[in-house]
């Protein structure tokens, strides 16, 4: 990967990795830019296809209409492609080298797949492919010589931590590994009162102390269901059991994960809450590149704290470790049900505290099977979505029954 003029897709570009992709990109020129793709920020999209100049630009069937305009306007020679199964076209192309997978949620599971099935160096920022698929993700990276690189602070730090002795994460060596410890901030809402959570708004559950994300990223950090999708991210991509798997609270947010060894070793990676920094290790490794985020001076940090965490305050936390137990389908109809329920939050029809109430509830009623193919998966995605949303209009909903 050492040559020069390497072809990137970004899928989610004008997200916040997508955006912080194109940062790294700037400080690094070697890397240039074969496709860009939004859902529905065509504004954003276009400017950011004025500035790179990318082959092909992807978005949304509701805002095709509008980029069109803009493109039409300007003379840009960017070609336009519209939706999901243009994100696969991008995403599998011969001509890219390199996949960011930074859609959010299940939207960016097809695109995924295609890019680990077709042999490229896959950035996984979007972790619900991987709860969904489980092994079927890997095992299409193995079957095609793709890479996947994990961009999630916390994956990403255990990846840098681990001893690799050859050119993927299936070549590493893991004797002596005791467990991992994934760390997490804690969220907005860490020293609440726990009796003040069911009123908490929106808006200040997308306040987070150290991370700036979209909307839904950050309430899933506030719930700490993140954290729960990292728990069962962690299993698969690294070949872990639950038990060899660990979170503690650390609001600093310095040191972003770590790898117990059987000698008593734990290695850890520390560096400023920034994305370009896991971001520009993927792009590169196993060279190391310029990111420009600033360096980590620990001096003038504040005292470093750990605590473990309080399973009452996060349910949803517990509730990804329940699942990571499991496997199977559970942990796709966690993820289907707590994408609905984040929704339903957000548009102010549940309260904070009923988005743990939604997703255990879709559980208990979808029994946990085996998960073979992508069509199966699909369908149980589709199952725990109807049933999150008839549970929401039928039993949750502010005003239900009025």
């Amino acid at each position: 990967m050492a040559r020069n003029n390497l072809q990137i897709s970004i899928l989610g570009s004008t997200g916040s990795v997508g955006c912080s992709t194109l940062a790294v990109i700037d400080e690094n020129p070697q890397y240039s830019v074969f496709a860009l793709t939004a859902h529905k920020n065509a504004r954003l999209l276009f400017e950011q296809c004025q500035k790179y100049t990318p082959v092909f630009a992807v978005i949304g069937v509701d805002a095709a209409a509008e980029f069109e305009v803009l493109v039409k306007e300007s003379g840009l020679a960017t070609k336009l492609l519209v939706g999901k199964s243009a994100l696969v076209e991008v995403a599998s192309s011969p001509d890219v080298d390199i996949v960011m997978a930074a859609i959010v949620g299940a939207a960016g599971l097809e695109s995924t797949l295609a890019a680990a099935s077709n042999g490229k160096r896959l950035l996984l920022a979007n972790k619900e492919s991987l709860v969904m698929t489980g092994d079927l993700l890997k095992q299409a990276a193995t079957q095609s010589g793709a890479e996947i690189l994990p961009i999630d602070s916390e994956h990403n730090a255990i990846f840098q931590c681990l001893p690799i002795t050859g050119s993927s994460l299936q070549a590493t060596d893991y004797n002596g590994i005791e467990k991992v410890v994934l760390t997490a901030s804690g969220g907005p809402f860490l020293n609440t009162p726990l009796e003040q959570l069911a009123s908490v708004t929106p808006e200040q559950a997308c306040l987070h102390p150290k991370w700036s994300m979209g909307r839904k990223i950050s309430v899933d950090s506030a719930t700490m269901m993140n954290k729960g999708l990292e728990f069962i991210e962690a299993c698969y991509l690294f070949d872990l059991e639950p038990s060899q798997v660990d979170v503690l609270i650390h609001p600093q947010s310095i040191v972003h994960s770590m790898v117990h060894y059987a000698d008593g070793s734990v290695i850890a990676e520390l560096a400023n809450p920034d994305m370009r920094v896991p971001i520009a290790y993927g792009l590169a490794w196993p060279e190391r590149i310029r990111s420009g985020a600033a360096v980590l001076d620990l001096a003038a940090q504040e005292p470093l704290q750990f605590s473990k965490p309080d399973l009452q305050r996060f349910p949803c936390l517990r509730l990804g470790m329940e699942a990571a137990a499991q496997r199977g389908s559970a942990p796709a109809v966690l993820n289907a049900a707590n994408e609905v329920a984040v929704e339903a939050f957000l548009s102010g029809e549940i309260g904070f505290t009923e988005i743990s109430l939604i997703i255990e509830a879709v559980r208990s009623k979808i029994p946990c099977e085996a998960t073979p193919s992508l069509a199966i998966i699909q369908d149980l995605d589709r199952q725990a979505r109807t049933l999150s949303k008839e549970l929401i209009l039928k039993e949750f909903c502010r005003g239900a029954g009025a």
